[in-house]
């Protein structure tokens, strides 16, 4: 089954990115679009999960995300407050499927195992797992000797098919341990900043093109990988489901 890869960002907007994500899954589960691997290196941002939002704090984090030059912004699938910049690396994979439902367990573990097998290839100690103490807790992100965690994987189902995106923080450690520190406190969340690594920390040196391409090979054994095109309509969807992606507390 080929996918279409689909590089680069799309601006200066971290909530269109969000926008753009579920634009595409509606297009690939409606049939409009075969499967889709997306890799992009984001603005600086600060997804929260919808939970978050009901946090009696959730405003004092948004304003210290935005302190620290992070765009604050409400995903649409779960989990608690990530952040990303452009030290970091998004991959979207987008695939069709009858039901989109199943198998949910046993496609986080497949490809937090991708993504760990990528890393190692780079020399990476890379494990699945949760840290304790990590920020946006999962059993399936991919930690560093089983101590820092370099990537976290969130899904979003619908009817036909299904998203799941990954981010590998590939440089900027400290920057995502001081905004998530601020972060944290203000929805008074437990977190340990310790716990949160990067891939340059394990590979000193390592560019963020040769983390892109050790991934993206991990796709293409997957799928036939082929070039694609951001279209317009997808980007059009996009701006009409922008503001329920942006944070305006």
């Amino acid at each position: 089954m080929d996918a279409e890869l689909l590089r680069g960002g799309l601006g200066d907007d971290a909530a269109l990115e969000i926008a753009f994500a579920g634009a595409l899954l509606a297009a690939v589960a409606t049939g409009g679009r075969q499967p889709i691997v997306r890799a992009y290196r984001p603005l600086p941002t600060v997804a929260f999960g919808r939970r978050d939002a009901f946090l009696p704090g959730f405003g004092r984090a948004a304003a210290a995300a935005r302190e620290r030059g992070f765009a604050p912004v409400l995903r649409a699938q779960g989990g608690r407050a990530a952040a990303y910049d452009g030290g970091c690396l998004v991959f979207d994979e987008v695939v069709p499927a009858q039901d989109s439902i199943a198998h949910i367990t046993e496609r986080f573990a497949a490809e937090a195992q991708r993504h760990a097998q990528a890393l190692r290839r780079l020399g990476v100690d890379a494990r699945v797992g949760e840290v304790p103490g990590e920020y946006c807790p999962g059993a399936f992100s991919v930690n560093a000797r089983g101590e820092r965690k370099l990537a976290g994987s969130a899904q979003r189902l619908v009817r036909g098919g299904w998203l799941l995106s990954t981010v590998v923080v590939v440089q900027s450690a400290a920057q995502i341990r001081d905004v998530l520190d601020d972060v944290y406190a203000a929805l008074e969340l437990d977190w340990d900043p310790a716990t949160a690594g990067a891939v340059a920390d394990e590979v000193p040196g390592v560019a963020l093109g040769t983390v892109e391409q050790a991934m993206l090979e991990t796709y293409a054994e997957r799928y036939g990988l082929v070039s694609g095109t951001i279209r317009a309509p997808e980007l059009a969807a996009a701006r009409r489901l922008i503001e329920r992606h942006r944070v305006n507390a």
